[in-house]
């Protein structure tokens, strides 16, 4: 069973730092893109960014230049460096696991098999 946990959510004022975390357990996700979406209230579930098996890195238009996703495969776990923050970056944050080994995983929430609960994201102007 594929388990992802996400932490390091909270509250931020504009202009702030936060960083998350995805610890993921029951795979070795050495050989699998990761990503992190996020959803605000009452919009639609959007791309954040993502890295894929071979380091690389695609971020949202948003958060291009402020956001740095990375990962630690010997922990398991995938990270999500927020610097600058802006209000609209409220929002809940999400990781998620693409959907098979060796998968070039995009920005289509339907390229990943296994999300998170989700983090809450909040800051303030």
């Amino acid at each position: 069973q594929v388990q992802l946990v996400e932490s390091g959510g909270g509250l931020a004022q504009a202009g702030g730092s936060l960083r998350l975390a995805c610890v993921v357990s029951g795979r070795t996700f050495t050989s699998y893109a990761a990503a992190w979406f996020r959803q605000a209230l009452g919009k639609e579930r959007e791309f954040v960014a993502v890295v894929r098996w071979t380091g690389a890195t695609d971020y949202a238009d948003s958060v291009k230049g402020r956001f740095t996703i990375s990962r630690d495969n010997a922990k398991n776990t995938v990270y999500l460096q927020m610097n600058s923050l802006k209000p609209e970056d409220t929002a809940v944050y999400y990781c998620a696991v693409a959907r098979s080994i060796y998968y070039s995983a995009g920005a289509a929430r339907n390229d990943y098999n296994y999300w998170g609960q989700g983090t809450q994201v909040t800051v303030s102007s």
